[in-house]
């Protein structure tokens, strides 16, 4: 029993020394750094930094999804701005995607701020190849005709749910890659920040923009179907709908 009880302590022990010896990285750097006997050519303390977990390997996706956000912001400006003028004069389409526009632009304000507290940093280039337009045929990646965002109506809101959809899709593809059990990769910091600030919204977004897509195509399908569209905007600028 004796011996037993040896093992178990001589076991913790071990692995309390592995720990100290695995985490202590900025320790050992300030000791580098400071140490009378330090080469000249140390310079700074590389490890004491806010980096924990697998942000460095999750980093690069939430860059992409960053700018995926920022992109999609300046799209859904475009579709607003379109119903906004004096010849399509639909106010009500025009808020709409001018509330999405700004809650798509503070989302990629928010996420670059939380790449930054995690410690690492922003890249405005790392842009996914959706937003540049990419198609692969099979053999090599080629640009794609741009994208025409003066719709009607009908269109436009089905092509903000596509957006929405692909938002979405690309968030819970991070949230596999952090939830893995990989070692090294698994960040439940990340998760539980995706899932808080994300995951909800998209899924009130899409449900949102999927009843005013199906209730607009049963209104169109009547015999003034002017007067219909007419109608749904101005639910949609007086917040009735």
């Amino acid at each position: 029993m004796v011996l037993g009880i040896m093992k178990t302590v001589i076991l913790l022990l071990t692995f309390a020394a592995l720990a100290l010896c695995a985490d202590d990285f900025c320790y050992k750097d300030t000791q580098r750094a400071c140490s009378p006997t330090s080469s000249k050519l140390v310079t700074g303390v590389p490890n004491c930094n806010a980096k924990y977990g697998a942000i460095d390997k999750l980093q690069s996706s939430l860059q992409k999804y960053t700018n995926e956000l920022l992109y999609r912001s300046f799209d859904f400006l475009l579709m607003s701005t379109f119903y906004g003028n004096y010849i399509k004069n639909r106010p009500g389409f025009e808020k709409l995607y001018r509330t999405y526009s700004d809650s798509l632009w503070n989302d990629g304000i928010e996420l670059i701020k939380y790449i930054e507290t995690r410690g690492g940093t922003m890249d405005f280039s790392n842009i996914p190849n959706n937003i540049l337009n990419l198609e692969n045929d099979g053999s090599e990646s080629k640009p794609s005709p741009k994208p025409n965002w003066e719709l009607n109506e009908y269109t436009s809101l089905a092509k903000a749910l596509d957006l929405e959809k692909e938002l979405a899709e690309d968030i819970f593809k991070i949230h596999l890659d952090a939830d893995s059990l990989k070692p090294g990769q698994h960040d439940a910091e990340v998760v539980h920040h995706i899932e808080e600030e994300f995951v909800s919204k998209h899924r009130d977004a899409i449900r949102k923009l999927s009843g005013y897509t199906y209730d607009l195509g049963k209104l169109l399908d009547t015999p003034d179907a002017s007067l219909a569209v007419y109608m749904f905007d101005e639910f949609l600028q007086n917040d009735k709908y």
